[in-house]
């Protein structure tokens, strides 16, 4: 009988270890989901004890991710260009017509 560790080259205990650190680093940053769109400008900051992520693009502030210290991840996205935000629950963040029309 051979011995599993010395006939494969990692164990399964590296490979849920591997798993896991892909399935963290996916979730650290928003996929935004249309492929070829341009890269939105990001800026990070501290509020009131939550991370706010700005997104831009061309300038135009389409976009807010909301880390509170406690709870769920958000976005506060403005779907129309008027300026006004609507909140999102996570899933992937979608760049709006509006901002794209302008690039």
């Amino acid at each position: 009988m051979t011995d599993p560790e010395v006939t494969m080259p990692f164990s399964f205990r590296s490979l849920a270890l591997l798993l896991g650190l892909s399935a963290l680093l996916l979730s650290a940053t928003p996929a935004i989901a249309q492929s070829g769109a341009p890269e939105p400008q990001v800026t990070t900051r501290q509020e009131d004890g939550r991370t706010l992520k700005e997104y831009r693009l061309n300038g135009q502030l389409f976009a807010i991710e909301v880390r509170p210290a406690s709870g769920a991840t958000y976005y506060l996205i403005d779907r129309d260009g008027g300026g006004d935000f609507e909140r999102q629950e996570g899933g992937s963040l979608s760049i709006p017509d509006w901002v794209r029309e302008d690039s």
